[in-house]
């Protein structure tokens, strides 16, 4: 009983203490420029059996659970972030990025790791198809507070969260080829397109159907509203799962639905989510950490494998097929460089370098080990550059700011009206205009103005400026004719060049 309490104790301190490390390392680690995610993989693998052995952990199928939970979660908070007004115009880009750039990125890896390796056709197919994909939790973490051009950004962000179904549909159809005999080729590709589309499908139904919940239901806690928002990725991703469609392209399909959607306790549910994919990465990082040997993945054979395999992915494979699948897409040659590095791999090409292990695949801890020394050098050379790239190549934007207009909506109890808050930018027609001029629903109140973080008297002849924040009691039906009023954009000169 004392040993038990004991173990418990460690285990809660050791927690504890990871959360804390987490924020300090996440702070500054983005000052260094070096992603955090670094850290955790290393402080798993110094605590695992082959490190200090605090922590014994084997099971891949625990990994592979723990991993796909963390993906789900993370994937939720990128698309509740991700601007659709942002991504639309890229959406295209986006697509091709996730499939044709994965497809033959795996490919060209795949023939250099058969002519350097002893490999057949298939093994090496296999290895190009595990690393063949870019990580959405690496690029998200990476991406934010950047200042990268918009439409790269929303491209990279559109890439990472759909090109998962393509990476598990190439690393699972490998598998087979090496396992199986006979192989229906057709059954196959049939698969990959039902798996694609009936996951945006399954994604848009539950999307639309969590959004109207999560307005409709009235639920006297407010910290219930994330949790309840929460669940539905998980009930996305089982339902796709079941149906053999994609569960992570639903999620984040759902995700991008909801996030664009008008909320009660948006604001609320967008912090809770952001802390919750935190806190995911961490404990991903740290549990991939832990199945890894520091011995194996840092043996010669590994190390000088892995090193021309990355470089072959980095400076050959990426860029190849970045350029052919954006031949048409209006990029210039500088972008698509961009777009070539901005490539990162991270933890989804090392949890899917587990399903070979768990089906007894010849070769498969080759597989991840090189997967993961792959993956630690992507990190630390293109992680800790991307700015200094995205600077010589000049495709920095402006300074990110807030979204031209936000909307949170706060339940006021059973008054069957909300609290909303809009972010005035310069090209609406409200920025300038005084108060007295701004034309209200009937029983709409201006309630407050927030400039410059500072609470502003406000009174008939206030003029409103832009990034100001403005808040109106209003009943729920008069919430689409408020925002219609608010969000409309400024006359241009059309005389103007």
């Amino acid at each position: 009983m004392l040993t038990s309490n004991f173990i418990s104790d460690y285990m809660v301190l050791f927690i504890g203490l990871i959360l804390a490390l987490g924020v300090i390392v996440t702070k500054f680690s983005s000052r260094l420029g070096i992603p955090s995610l670094i850290f955790f993989i290393g402080l798993g693998m110094a605590l695992g059996t082959n490190g200090i052995g605090f922590i014994n952990l084997t099971d891949v199928e625990y990994v592979q659970v723990i991993g796909i939970v963390a993906l789900v979660i993370i994937l939720f908070e990128g698309g509740i972030h991700t601007n659709w007004s942002t991504v639309r115009p890229v959406i295209g880009t986006a697509i091709s990025l996730a499939t044709v750039t994965v497809l033959l990125t795996s490919v060209i890896l795949a023939f250099f790791a058969y002519w350097i390796l002893d490999l057949t056709l298939f093994e090496a197919f296999l290895l190009g198809a595990l690393v063949g994909s870019t990580d959405a939790a690496a690029v998200f973490a990476t991406l934010k507070g950047k200042n990268i051009k918009a439409r790269l950004g929303a491209a990279m962000e559109g890439e990472s969260g759909a090109n998962d179904p393509m990476a598990v549909f190439l690393t699972l159809a490998a598998i087979e080829l090496i396992t199986i005999e006979n192989n229906d080729y057709l059954f196959m590709v049939g698969a990959f397109f039902w798996q694609m589309l009936f996951g945006v499908v399954l994604g848009l139904v539950f999307g639309k159907g969590a959004s109207l919940l999560i307005n409709r239901i009235n639920i006297d806690i407010s910290g219930m509203y994330p949790i309840f928002a929460i669940s539905f990725a998980f009930i996305t991703y089982s339902a796709a799962e079941f149906s053999q469609a994609s569960g992570l392209l639903a999620v984040y399909v759902a995700a991008l639905v909801i996030g664009n959607s008008e909320l009660a306790y948006r604001y609320t549910i967008s912090r809770f989510q952001e802390g919750l994919a935190w806190m995911a990465q961490i404990v991903m990082f740290v549990i991939l950490g832990l199945l890894a040997s520091p011995q194996d993945i840092f043996s010669w054979y590994v190390i000088w494998t892995g090193l021309l395999l990355s470089i072959c992915l980095m400076f050959v494979a990426r860029p190849v097929a970045v350029f052919i699948s954006t031949i048409g897409l209006k990029y210039e040659v500088n972008e698509r460089l961009f777009l070539s590095w901005a490539g990162l791999r991270g933890a989804v090409p090392i949890v899917l370098a587990t399903f070979p292990i768990a089906v007894g695949v010849e070769n498969s801890q080759l597989f991840f080990n090189v997967v993961f020394f792959i993956v630690i050098t992507s990190v630390l050379i293109q992680g800790y550059s991307i700015n200094w790239v995205a600077e010589k190549l000049k495709v920095t934007g402006a300074k990110k700011k807030f979204p031209h207009h936000s909307w949170e909506l706060v339940n006021i109890g059973k008054a069957n009206a909300k609290l909303v808050e809009f972010i005035v930018s310069e090209e609406t027609d409200v920025a300038g205009k005084k108060v007295k001029d701004i034309k209200l629903p009937e029983e709409t109140v201006f309630n407050a103005l927030v400039r410059e973080e500072r609470l502003v008297d406000i009174n008939e002849h206030t003029i409103v400026r832009e990034d100001d924040s403005l808040y109106f009691l209003i009943p729920n039906e008069k919430i689409e004719e408020l925002k219609k009023g608010l969000a409309r954009k400024k006359r241009r000169d059309m005389n103007k060049s």
